[in-house]
């Protein structure tokens, strides 16, 4: 039987999520669990794939995996993640056909930027409007090989909470670090420093080219990735429990940075 889950997770402890020996990745903990308990011998045989190969650092809340088992019954959100660690958890589960790929057949995913700090958000709104569409995305790309940078952003938008800037998009699909390096696009716009007329000439790269370096990993969450057709079971009370885990994560976080604040401020000049 070929299972599909979701799978979230805070990165800033993994090398990313991709598998690396001898390195820290979040894929890296789900093969350990799922040898542990049964669900995978072989990697090859089990036909393991995931959504997204998440850069070091970068956040997911529906990253999807997809692997066929033959102890479908063994999958159970409480008993998988009271193994994985504690920055880890699978909260949704699905039966799928035996050729679901979740990474080919995705129709489309969505991801948040969150900015620190406050910038012009009619700026950061106008220039938002001009990467709406499909465009040739390859001035906001690292190269990889066979991959087209050219994608359709079917939303984009901007939008100011608290001290913080944050973007969301949404697209077919996302070449490598482009969110990130759009999000430097939007700080250098929101900023003054470059006008909008230059990231119409960004999405020139056959007239105009010009390096740009990705926005920090940190703020960078894979929020959703769908897919037509496919039900997907949410155990409500594993939810429940990483809701009230993260609580007392938010708390002791914001704690954290008051104080940090209160230090910063008195050695202000």
């Amino acid at each position: 039987m070929r299972i599909a889950l979701k799978v979230a997770y805070i990165g800033t402890d993994y090398h990313g999520f991709q598998f690396q020996p001898g390195i820290r990745t979040v894929e890296g903990e789900l093969f350990r669990v799922f040898g542990d308990l049964g669900l995978i011998g072989d990697l090859h045989k089990a036909n393991f794939m995931a959504s997204d190969r998440t850069d070091m650092g970068v956040h997911a809340i529906s990253q999807v995996i997809a692997f066929d088992t033959d102890n479908p019954d063994v999958i159970q959100p409480m008993a998988i993640n009271g193994r994985l660690p504690p920055s880890i958890w699978v909260w949704a589960g699905a039966c799928v056909p035996p050729d679901f790929d979740p990474r080919r057949d995705a129709l489309n995913r969505e991801y948040k930027y969150i900015m620190c700090g406050k910038y012009s958000i009619s700026l950061l709104r106008n220039a938002s409007k001009v990467l709406k569409g499909e465009h040739d995305f390859s001035n906001f790309a690292t190269p990889e090989k066979d991959m087209t940078n050219i994608c359709k952003v079917d939303r984009i938008e901007m939008r100011v909470e608290r001290e913080f800037t944050i973007m969301d998009i949404k697209a077919d699909h996302f070449p490598w670090h482009m969110v990130r390096k759009i999000a430097t696009a939007m700080k250098m716009i929101g900023h003054g420093t470059r006008e909008v007329s230059w990231l119409e000439q960004m999405l020139k790269p056959e007239e105009f080219t010009e390096g740009l370096e990705p926005a920090p990993a940190y703020g960078l969450i894979l929020k959703n990735v769908e897919y037509g057709n496919l039900v997907w079971s949410e155990d409500a009370y594993t939810k429940k429990i990483i809701s009230e885990n993260l609580e007392e994560l938010f708390f002791w976080h914001g704690i954290m940075a008051e104080m940090i604040k209160e230090l910063k401020e008195s050695m202000t000049l």
